[in-house]
């Protein structure tokens, strides 16, 4: 009904319009897009039939954008360091490279939090991106700009990465989907930076949407050959899954108790999937999952099976260059000298902190490998957990800083390996989303993207920011 070019015209201007507001988007390429766009008119008005293209361009026209983190053709690839400012991509990471392929047009990149390991999507280079139902709350990290420029309308699909929650935070606090694919199935070639290690078993790739049809078709253009390992061509009967609710952590002392209107919006949904599929929703205490933080955190800086130490973050923030000593940084940052964020010498001082107790490292790692076993177990085939996606909901900025550990409800499945689909459950009190994490057992990914889209019917999805 309308033509490629009318479409990323559309969303061109919707940037324009918004973006000054946002900063979501930090380099655009709209000449080039338009270019594209025309060029896909072409082939429409001049192409073989349309279910030969359908099957070959599955994505044909369809305006997405990319963290700025990816690598895509003639855009800078920061991940928000100072010293890569200059840094412009020549090729494009594979994931980017196969949405181009598919017929995807990349309206620009958009911001990360400094070297993608922050839940606050602010650095030095582009400064903050904001939350477009609250100008004063964060966007979360790491692809907080692909969250906020989705939530916004400014786009279809965004590309995001996820090592402790950065798919899913941002769309928790922006009120979008967000899916964190099985790992190891889709690339993660061609972001800075990339995972060494025993972290490459915890960095995925994956889609961000605002409807929950989208993330599949996404999902299986991001993860080519490596689709076949994912179970999606089965048809999932929502009434046979085995339904598990865990309302917070256990008590952690190290996370913020999860807010009311978050265990509420939950509760609704163990009663609408109760009362409308007839299903018993089972409640559970899993005891580990009160150290989740402690579990990742040893987990992340372990050796691999080669017996390879985790690459330390002092080298990234050096990016190859001079070593950076973090308690330098920070007396530099106290006279606004530094051009590094106060999260990033943070946690640089702070890394070295966590090897110091080698024997009770060893200890959370067994315990998350123990726990590894025990989710599996309990999911099995056909198990879906019903978790929060963070105890809070989109907090103001700079207050991360205060709660630095409250990550901990994402990252937990990131070292277990598990599929996870965040889903908006529509806004709260403030006008602010609520959502929920839904997890299954490795290679199930199918069924949370079934239960996404189920809950989407029933709760309304993603709302328009300004409509309340």
């Amino acid at each position: 009904q309308v033509t490629c070019i009318e479409v990323v015209e559309a969303y061109v201007e919707r940037i324009k319009e918004v973006n000054p507001l946002i900063n979501a988007v930090v380099k655009d390429r709209f000449e080039e897009a338009l270019q594209e766009a025309q060029q896909v008119d072409k082939l429409l008005s001049e192409g073989p039939g349309d279910d030969c293209l359908e099957e070959k361009f599955p994505l044909l026209g369809v305006p997405i954008t990319v963290k700025e983190a990816f690598s895509l053709y003639g855009m800078p690839n920061t991940s928000g360091l100072v010293n890569r400012r200059n840094v412009i991509a020549t090729s494009d990471a594979t994931v980017v490279s196969r949405l181009k392929q598919a017929g995807a047009i990349p309206l620009g990149v958009t911001n990360c939090s400094e070297l993608c390991m922050w839940y606050e999507s602010s650095n030095r280079v582009y400064g903050r991106t904001n939350n477009p139902y609250d100008l004063q709350r964060i966007v979360g990290g790491s692809s907080g700009g692909e969250g906020s420029v989705l939530a916004a309308a400014c786009s279809v699909v965004g590309v995001g990465s996820d090592i402790g929650g950065s798919i899913r935070m941002p769309a928790f606090f922006n009120g979008v989907f967000g899916h964190k694919p099985t790992t190891g199935v889709v690339p993660n070639d061609g972001q800075f930076p990339n995972a060494h290690g025993v972290r490459t078993s915890y960095l995925c790739t994956g889609p961000m949407c605002r409807y929950a049809e989208d993330l599949e078709p996404v999902l299986r253009v991001m993860a080519g050959p490596g689709v076949s390992k994912l179970k999606l061509n089965e048809k999932v009967s929502l009434e046979k899954i085995k339904f598990h609710c865990m309302d917070h952590d256990g008590g952690s002392i190290f996370v913020s108790p999860v807010d009311k209107e978050i265990l509420q919006a939950q509760k609704k949904v163990v009663e609408h999937l109760e009362s409308d599929l007839g299903v018993r929703v089972q409640r559970v205490a899993i005891h580990k999952m009160k150290y989740s933080f402690q579990i990742w955190s040893a987990m992340m800086s372990s050796k691999d099976s080669e017996g390879q130490e985790a690459q330390r973050f002092t080298d990234l923030l050096g990016d190859h260059g001079k070593p950076v000593w973090p308690l330098w940084e920070l007396m530099k940052w106290l006279v606004g000298m530094s051009s590094h964020t106060l999260p990033a010498i943070a946690l640089g001082l702070t890394e070295k902190l966590v090897n110091l107790n080698l024997s009770g490292k060893a200890k959370l790692v067994s315990m998350g490998k123990s726990l590894q076993e025990e989710m599996e177990a309990l999911l099995g085939p056909d198990g879906v957990l019903l978790y929060p996606s963070h105890p809070t909901i989109a907090p103001k900025h700079h207050s991360p800083i205060c709660m630095p550990f409250n990550f901990a409800y994402t990252a937990i499945f990131n070292v277990l390996g598990l599929p996870v689909t965040q889903c908006p459950l529509g806004l709260g009190s403030e006008g602010l989303p609520l959502g929920i994490q839904l997890v299954a057992a490795a290679y199930n990914d199918h069924l949370t993207l079934a239960v996404a889209r189920y809950l989407e019917k029933a709760f309304g999805g993603w709302v328009l920011p300004g409509k309340v």
